[in-house]
């Protein structure tokens, strides 16, 4: 699909001009198949999915905000992870878009700089070079511009600039329409629609006026704004050696964590030619009043991130935007209802941007929706899909949170941080990603044929950051100068490249089993690395948790056969060895990892 701006579209956004919305104004009181209130990332890519599966099916986009959106200083999510960028490029079929007018993300990136400057003398994690599942840097303007276009080209109903002002949904199963009323130009609109889902994000109308808000127990808070200049972090040092540790010698297109105890820093580059910067922080350890303006959030970093402060000193001028959220975290009691609503994207709940995980919430939600909606099509009953989609979701919710709830001055800890976050990539690679990129996401039939695997991984997340928080309190905490190279790990690129496998259903169970078991596995050395160096440690919910998840599972995964953590990093070691346990790949290997794992799982 080409990237190209359609026609009746402005040439320099892609997004929609007067006329083509002028065209596509609805009459009053018309009816629709789907109104979606919200046409900003969740709402569009909906708009786009539905229209995908249903060729004939009416929408109508409602977007508050006039289009084109400004580029670069429009909303913060910008960094995508594999979920989410599959979701984009496959099932919406976007891909020639990220391809040619986004950045190519070069992964996650960490390094343990507070109160350095000299970042090649710090704990790095990240990989050598690209794993085999691409994921994307993503302006937000650009993005949404091009989305709005593409809805208007594949005959989806858009109209911006206008503001929903009451949404009476029908009672009950009657079968009734529920019906948007909105201003648009000073005037009234009325619209009915079979289904109505809220995308407007944390303005959160349906869920207000449902009663549906959940407050949770993470009180992180964010501030972010957006330079109009590169932030090339590699430029920092100038030890060749060390810049071409990385193949591209370009970790500024990783999205770029500098970490210290009870907060995170990002630095996102953006298709525009700026920067986004972020803190995330835990307000016990760093309250958002000593950062909640940018002179304020400068005196942070000069504290801090005083190699970041220095780079940012001299673009003051360059600032586009600045703002942050008091605690961005919250939850929702029911997303999905067999009365034809719905609720999706930052509208429902919201997570935490450690990992990036806004878009995957998105194309899970939207996935769940556009199955409601087609059973709905079919004149299949909705309830127990509704109550069953809606628990799923919940659970996958509840098991991300606990990678983020409580786990904040976890990430200043150079010895524990990099095994978490080993841990986390293989809880989401094994588990949550599998489901989504096999497809089985909706498929009752294999979530219960495996819901003892899954309960099992779930039990043993829930213990492992418990006992994470655990060690990080009585570890040394050192910073040895050595990078992490989780390209140099066979098995995590092997876990990797697996998303990429067709599987047929008995391949897919041996699939999720083979993942339990790794869990299992790493498990188990976590634990004896960390009781080795710290007797004391109470590892025993951890440890039955391991053996629940060993009852009838394979015994072995398959991923691998040697170690599956980083060797302890010795600070006396020169950086440039002090790797892995393996070394590192070369290209070929990283391109045989798909097949080889094919040989050892799927067949």
């Amino acid at each position: 699909m080409s990237g190209a701006p359609p026609a009746h579209a402005d040439a320099a956004t892609g997004a929609p001009d007067a006329e083509s919305h002028a065209a596509h104004e609805p009459a009053d009181a018309a009816r629709h198949d789907v109104v979606i209130v919200g046409g900003g990332l969740a709402g569009l890519t909906l708009a786009l999915q539905l229209k995908r599966r249903f060729a004939d099916i009416d929408i109508l986009v409602i977007e508050r905000r006039a289009h084109p959106v400004p580029v670069a200083a429009h909303k913060v999510g910008e960094s995508s992870v594999e979920i989410g960028a599959h979701y984009f490029a496959k099932v919406l079929g976007l891909e020639e878009h990220l391809k040619t007018a986004q950045l190519k993300k070069f992964g996650f990136r960490f390094f343990f700089s507070e109160g350095r400057r000299d970042i090649d003398q710090v704990t790095e994690i990240g990989a050598s070079r690209y794993l085999a599942v691409p994921s994307y840097q993503i302006d937000r303007g650009i993005f949404e511009n091009f989305l709005g276009a593409e809805c208007a080209r594949r005959g989806i109903r858009f109209v911006d600039g206008a503001r929903v002002q009451t949404i009476d949904l029908a009672a009950g199963t009657s079968g009734e329409p529920h019906r948007t009323h909105y201003l648009r130009g000073g005037r009234e609109h009325r619209v009915d629609s079979r289904w109505l889902v809220d995308a407007g994000g944390r303005a959160g109308l349906l869920k207000r006026k449902l009663g549906l808000a959940e407050a949770n127990g993470h009180a992180a808070h964010a501030v972010w704004f957006r330079i109009q200049d590169r932030i090339t972090l590699d430029d920092w040092v100038a030890d060749p050696m060390w810049r071409a540790s990385c193949e591209p010698p370009a970790r500024w297109m990783s999205t770029n964590h500098l970490v210290g105890a009870g907060y995170w820093v990002w630095l996102i580059p953006l298709a525009s030619g700026s920067h986004s910067v972020g803190i995330v922080a835990d307000p016990a350890l760093h309250p958002l009043e000593s950062m909640d303006t940018f002179d304020k959030a400068m005196e942070w970093f000069r504290t801090y991130q005083p190699r970041l402060y220095d780079e940012l000193d001299g673009k003051r001028d360059k600032l586009q935007d600045f703002a942050f959220f008091r605690r961005f975290s919250y939850g929702c009691k029911q997303v999905f209802s067999a009365d034809r609503w719905a609720l999706t994207g930052e509208a429902g709940l919201f997570l935490d941007p450690f990992y990036s995980p806004g878009s995957d919430f998105i194309a899970i939600g939207n996935t769940y929706i556009t199955e409601l909606i087609g059973r709905d099509r079919a004149g299949q009953h909705l309830g127990a899909h509704a109550q069953l989609y809606d628990q799923i979701y919940h659970s996958f919710y509840a098991s991300t949170l606990a990678l983020y709830e409580g786990q904040y001055p976890i990430f200043g800890d150079p010895g524990v941080l990099p095994v978490k976050v080993i841990w986390d990539y293989s809880y989401y690679w094994g588990v949550l990603s599998q489901l989504f990129f096999h497809g089985r996401l909706a498929d009752l039939a294999a979530l219960g044929a495996l819901r003892g695997e899954l309960m099992a991984c779930q039990q043993l997340n829930v213990e492992m950051q418990r006992f994470l928080r655990a060690w990080s309190a009585v570890s040394d905490k050192r910073n040895p100068a050595v990078m992490l190279d989780q390209a140099a790990l066979p098995w995590f690129r092997r876990l990797n490249a697996s998303l990429n496998d067709e599987l047929d259903d008995a391949q897919f169970r041996a699939r999720i089993r083979a993942s339990t078991a790794l869990l299992r596995e790493l498990a188990g050395e976590i634990v004896d690395r960390a009781c080795g160096a710290h007797p004391g440690l109470d590892a025993s919910a951890l440890r039955r948790a391991i053996e629940a998840a060993a009852a009838g599972g394979p015994a072995c995964s398959g991923f691998g056969d040697g170690p599956l953590l980083f060797e302890v990093p010795d600070a006396a070691r020169n950086r440039s060895t002090a790797r892995a346990d393996s070394a590192a790949p070369d290209a070929a290997a990283c391109a045989s990892d798909a097949d080889s794992l094919g040989t050892r799982l799927v067949a």
